[in-house]
């Protein structure tokens, strides 16, 4: 018998219709020979699937089943391409954990951990991985732009500190900018993060590990004439992306390298990817770490895999698979 997969999508912040894009490439990417797809949207009413007749039906959040020609449906498997929270942050992983339900993400820790940007940089600090310095600011906090400047000089990034995309995200040259990119910034989370800005090459690593096996890809480049990787960037097109990227080898090993222990540090599942800068003495800088990569045809991961030379459907079944095994042992 077939198991039976959710790929949730959807999700509260204002990247739902990404979300959903994603959900779209996963759908392609997941071998429905050996499993039952079902797309779960979440919305903060709703939470439904669709059945194969293109109707919603609710899910009944107690067990997240739903019901099919007067049967219990109950999921076997759940693949999380929520964007932002709560699919992001460790909210449906705890939901998850709770009913016992595997999934395909990081656990609840280290997604809580990597989705607040100044606390997992920190945390990456002390454990010897080199970030941007940086400060926060929690709503109802204010911060002089002298002390700012002060401490971290121009230009700086400005962005939502508790925040899945580049929304609000502002790179400040000016000091008489400062405050209202804080403002914008905080029009998207409760926290703000002010970070140095660091001139550099902007690469990024995906990777993920099994109980048989580790799998690190090739780097992609980030090239945009944006101000840095926006929305824009991101979803309009207005970036080149070059796979592998074209830097010296000892460079991608070293952040191959990195990526693996981040992944281990965080206490990471399934498939993450973290960026990095390289500046000019050439020892590259985290920038962030994103545990629910988008999954459509162009996105990064897919990207990467294509130029390992291996099979998108093989990858997701082997994620798939080892959740399964995992949650047998426990």
């Amino acid at each position: 018998m077939k198991k039976i997969i959710a790929i949730v999508a959807g999700g509260y912040s204002r990247e739902y219709d990404v979300s959903l894009r994603s959900a779209q490439g996963l759908d392609q990417f997941i071998d429905q020979t050996t499993y039952d797809v079902y797309h779960v949207l979440l919305t903060r009413n709703e939470w439904s699937v669709r059945l194969p007749d293109g109707s919603m039906q609710p899910i009944d959040r107690n067990d997240f089943s739903f019901n099919h020609n007067g049967k219990t449906v109950n999921f076997d498997f759940a693949y999380i391409t929520v964007h932002g929270t709560p699919g992001e942050d460790g909210r449906l992983q705890g939901y998850f954990d709770m009913l016992q339900i595997p999934y395909s993400s990081c656990g609840a820790l280290a997604s809580a951990l990597t989705f607040n940007k100044y606390t997992c940089t920190q945390f990456l600090k002390g454990q010897g991985v080199r970030v941007p310095q940086a400060l926060r600011i929690r709503r109802g906090q204010t911060l002089p732009t002298e002390t700012i400047v002060e401490q971290l000089g121009l230009p700086v990034f400005v962005k939502p500190n508790d925040g899945g995309s580049s929304l609000g995200t502002t790179k400040v040259k000016e000091p008489g900018r400062m405050q209202d990119a804080i403002r914008e910034a905080f029009g998207e989370g409760d926290e703000v993060i002010i970070e140095r800005f660091v001139p550099g090459i902007e690469v990024t690593c995906g990777c993920y590990k099994t109980a048989e096996k580790e799998v690190v890809f090739p780097l992609t480049e980030v090239v945009t004439d944006n101000e840095f990787f926006d929305y824009g960037a991101k979803y309009n097109g207005e970036v080149q992306e070059i796979t592998p990227a074209r830097i010296p080898d000892e460079i991608t090993d070293s952040i191959q390298k990195e990526t693996l222990r981040i992944y281990d540090l965080v206490g990471a599942k399934g498939i993450i990817r973290a960026d990095f800068i390289i500046p000019s003495d050439g020892k590259p800088v985290v920038l962030e770490i994103n545990t629910t990569p988008g999954m459509t045809s162009t996105s990064f991961i897919p990207q990467q895999v294509r130029a390992a030379g291996l099979n998108m459907t093989d990858v997701m079944t082997e994620i798939i698979e080892n959740e399964l095994k995992q949650m047998t042992k426990r």
